[in-house]
């Protein structure tokens, strides 16, 4: 009797433990957001207050759009290296209708969406219809729309703009901007379409086995194109946001946005590979970035030591993320 008693209990705390390491690991880029969180807290104290908190939110906004569409992108094996530049000129047509059409706020809207919309689609046409590969086609639209948001502008920035423009990103409601709310909205509508949807399954169907995907009747190539429309239309009004919080267009604005929005998919565990990943992974590898870029902001770190440091964190925080998926396995 007392032999069993004595048994027992080391193999309950051997489960227990057990659980809670299967917990962590599954769970592995909250866990390492949590402390990456609690070490910029402990070294500024401003860090972990309500105002600080909002800027993160705020700065992470117009990440999120383009790393929203990247992620379907991304799931279905492609990439998509244009969104910085789509940007630029979305945000230059829409500061440039702002300034010459009209004062209306609808006008620079459907200017800034119509913009990234028609660079998304033919990103689309191009890899779904014409069979280049992602990489090849948005690189090539990367180089167009740049030279189109400098175009727009005659190679200078478009000031002067209506103070009107700037209600896009600084109207706020109920304590958060437009861009907040836009954000929010967003990921809960995406997380939903993905993981409820026909459209989401057929998205990670085509990533997974494309072969496979055609054969149960999927129609690949509208997958496709859709994909790398959607991520345009999302850039667009990204550069809205962007724009129109400074009230200014600039023909440089975005630069090098597409590889933040490249990394925090992959730190969200997505495969470049195509078939796996979540729009809730893409959350928070976007807000484990915004984070990591304030917190060393805060500590008045260098720019060119910042890059340093971002550059390790990611890395190490994806190695984490692929030791964990192996254990998983």
């Amino acid at each position: 009797m007392t032999t069993s008693v004595t048994t027992a209990v080391p193999q309950t705390k051997r489960s227990t433990s057990a659980r809670i390491t299967d917990v962590l690991i599954q769970n592995i880029m909250i866990v390492v957001m949590l402390l990456i969180v609690a070490f910029f807290a402990y070294r500024s104290a401003r860090f972990a207050t309500p105002d600080n908190l909002l800027t993160i939110l705020i700065a992470a906004a117009p990440f999120a759009l383009i790393a929203l569409g990247q992620t379907l992108v991304i799931l279905t094996g492609g990439i998509d290296l244009s969104v910085g530049s789509v940007i630029a000129a979305s945000a230059m047509a829409a500061a440039w209708t702002a300034k010459n059409v009209g004062d209306n706020p609808a006008l620079p809207l459907i200017a800034a969406v119509a913009t990234g919309l028609i660079a998304g689609a033919i990103n689309g046409f191009v890899v779904s219809r014409m069979n280049v590969p992602p990489f090849i086609a948005t690189l090539g639209m990367l180089t167009l729309a740049s030279g189109i948001a400098y175009v727009i502008g005659g190679g200078a920035p478009i000031n002067g703009l209506p103070s009107s423009y700037g209600v896009y990103a600084n109207t706020s409601v109920f304590g958060l901007t437009i861009p907040v709310i836009l954000m929010i909205a967003a990921i809960l509508a995406f997380a939903f379409i993905m993981k409820r949807t026909s459209y989401g399954l057929r998205v990670y169907a085509v990533g997974g086995n494309l072969l496979a995907a055609e054969i149960a009747g999927v129609r690949s190539k509208s997958i496709l194109f859709s994909v790398y429309a959607i991520s345009g239309l999302l850039a667009g009004l990204s550069g809205l946001m962007l724009s129109s919080r400074v009230i200014t267009g600039a023909p440089n604005l975005g630069q090098g946005y597409e590889l933040d929005a490249i990394a925090a998919v992959v730190i969200g565990g997505a495969s470049l590979m195509g078939g796996r990943g979540t729009i809730w992974g893409t959350a928070i590898g976007l807000l484990l970035i915004q984070t990591i870029n304030n917190g060393l902001d805060l500590l008045l770190v260098p720019a060119y030591w910042q890059n340093v440091i971002k550059g390790v964190i990611i890395v190490a925080a994806v190695a984490v993320d692929v030791w964990a998926a192996k254990r998983r396995k």
